[in-house]
């Protein structure tokens, strides 16, 4: 299949495809039978981590995070948010106190707010435009502060959201690459991908199939 404009979105085995914002999804099953709700019936606790520095209203990505999070409300999971430009936040300054197990020498937003809900939590959603192939420099500070409960913080489940202006078929390539060796590393299990290319304004996303893919991410869990 032509991977240009494509969106990912990876729940157990089954893949989708869409290409480019607004068109219709091909959905390719590899294994009917190992396609299940993860959270087996249980109420899962997640913690969604959005790293946009544009408002609620206009952001691209927070409204994929919006649009997941009314999916996983609709089947009573339990939602912590956490928007990393809103909150006072300090980058990893590699000085090893924590040593790996924390606590972290900043007493920030991370360390009080979020890590305490990161490290009960059993899914973990992150979610960012993409900026020159990356994550935000917002979320890369919260990544870069796993650090300090590298351990305590694996075997979590885990999504990546993202949207980007690009629509070329390379678009995404360096972010998943980074968003799954960051999985491995964690020894997280990999359970929703979405590539959002070709959304650079809040209508495009809004208008496309990656808004009903979000919601339906956060419902089928």
């Amino acid at each position: 299949m032509n991977r240009r404009d494509f969106l990912k979105a990876a729940i157990g085995s089954m893949t989708l495809f869409l290409s480019g914002c607004g068109v219709n999804a091909v959905a390719e099953n590899q294994n009917q039978n190992e396609i299940k709700n993860i959270s087996g019936g249980d109420i899962l606790k997640i913690v969604v981590i959005t790293g946009s520095p544009h408002s609620d209203d206009s952001s691209t990505s927070k409204f994929l995070a919006q649009k997941f999070i009314e999916g996983a409300q609709s089947k009573g999971h339990e939602i912590f948010t956490f928007d990393a430009d809103k909150e006072d936040t300090h980058p990893c300054k590699g000085c090893d106190s924590c040593g790996m197990n924390g606590p972290c020498i900043f007493k920030d937003a991370i360390e009080t707010k979020l890590m305490p809900k990161m490290l009960e939590s059993d899914l973990i959603v992150l979610v960012s435009p993409l900026y020159y192939f990356g994550m935000s420099a917002q979320l890369k500070i919260i990544v870069d502060r796993f650090y300090s409960r590298t351990t305590k913080l694996n075997g979590k489940k885990s999504i990546m959201m993202a949207t980007a202006w690009n629509s070329a078929d390379w678009t995404f390539e360096a972010l998943q690459n980074h968003y799954e060796t960051l999985v491995r590393y964690m020894n997280w299990s990999d359970v929703g991908q979405i590539w959002a290319t070709g959304c650079g304004v809040r209508s495009l996303v809004e208008r496309s199939e990656f808004a009903q893919t979000a919601f339906n991410l956060g419902a089928n869990l």
